[in-house]
């Protein structure tokens, strides 16, 4: 076996991501060709038709390299969300967001706190740089926001709130947000994770974007276009907080970090409103279909503000996840989250939820 250079013992407890199955694979592994993919929350409608026009007629421009700056998303963005173009930075999905966070706050042995179940890539972003996570279980499937800001020591950098949260879909409510941030001291970075907010419908979901307007220096919001905007395979986020949280972050940002289709098309798909409001209404009754059916087969799910639903099966998840391929429907195994009778579901088109409950009714009988 051949001696290589020894890695950082601070990645050595790093689980690596395991994203959900790839369409192709389970046509290619499986024999089976139609295959419906509810496992990564991506939007069943695919992307505004005015951003794949953008894309198109940007093409001709690939051998250039993109503007490092992302100055006209930056502007629609500002313009959509009533802040100012210092307020932003723009990431290769917020996933890298993420991670520029732990290279700018966390030193070995400093801590973040998370809810549990969680994003994984809070945990994942902090050991990079030799920090730990401290997780806090939720309380009834939603953020015990009381039991994390007690969590907080003097070692804290970073607190993750997930909302909608991932992979239950609980919100956290205005009031409570307001009473959580009052508790948290200013050497603490809130981050609030709102990669799912535009399918949110409860009235009571924090303004989070009036604590940047109003100059508060301890939130940054982390938002995306792979979910609702139909642009998960060009990886575009963004993340919004006071100009100097942001001079900080793009010192560790990479050059050119965000590829130019992707910043095309992001400025494309944020003016097509249409698109957007088609996408709500699609997974607004996906979301009723879906419950009425889990009720009629005696299922338990967590009622939810995202695009998808986390859904006691009353069985083993691999196992049955394995079944549900095998009929060509990919879906999310709860055992990953800690809940092993748990599966996460994408809500998606008429169509495809239907294809799922009838795979799943057979399985289940």
């Amino acid at each position: 076996m051949a001696t290589v250079p020894k890695c950082r013992e601070a990645i050595l407890s790093i689980k690596p991501y395991v994203p959900g199955k790839p369409i192709e694979e389970v046509r290619r592994e499986l024999g089976v060709k139609d295959v419906i993919k509810l496992a990564s929350n991506e939007n069943p409608l695919g992307p505004s038709p005015d951003a794949v026009q953008a894309l198109q007629e940007a093409s001709d421009r690939i051998f250039l390299y993109p503007d490092g700056n992302c100055y006209y998303l930056k502007e629609a963005l500002a313009a959509k969300l009533g802040v100012k173009q210092e307020n932003l930075i723009i990431g290769n999905g917020t996933d890298e967001i993420l991670k520029m966070l732990a290279e700018t706050y966390i030193n070995p042995g400093d801590e973040i706190v998370v809810a549990d179940p969680t994003f994984s890539e809070y945990e994942f972003a902090a050991q990079v740089m030799g920090g730990r996570a401290i997780k806090v279980p939720t309380r009834n499937f939603r953020h015990d926001l009381a039991a994390m800001a007690a969590a907080i020591t003097p070692r804290t950098r970073l607190v993750f709130v997930c909302n909608p949260n991932n992979p239950t879909g609980t919100i956290v409510g205005q009031a409570a947000l307001d009473g959580f941030l009052k508790q948290v001291p200013p050497s603490v970075l809130v981050v609030l994770d709102e990669a799912y907010s535009d399918y949110v419908t409860a009235e009571h979901y924090p303004d989070s974007l009036a604590y940047v307007r109003a100059g508060r220096a301890g939130v940054i919001i982390l938002r995306t276009f792979s979910k609702i905007y139909g642009l998960a395979g060009l990886r575009v986020g963004y993340g919004v907080a006071v100009p100097e949280i942001i001079r900080d972050l793009n010192r560790v940002r990479e050059p050119f970090n965000v590829n130019l289709l992707a910043q095309v098309a992001a400025v494309a798909a944020l003016k097509d409103e249409a698109h957007v409001g088609k996408s709500r209404e699609v997974n607004s009754e996906g979301k009723e279909y879906l419950y009425s059916q889990f009720e009629s087969l005696g299922l338990k799910y967590v009622p939810t503000e995202a695009n998808f639903i986390f859904v006691d099966i009353q069985r083993d998840s691999r196992e049955v996840f394995h079944q549900l391929l095998q009929k060509g429907v990919i879906v999310r195994t709860g055992d990953i989250f800690g809940y092993d009778t748990f599966l996460r579901v994408t809500i998606g088109t008429r169509r495809q939820n239907e294809t799922f409950i009838r795979a799943l009714r057979e399985i289940l009988a």
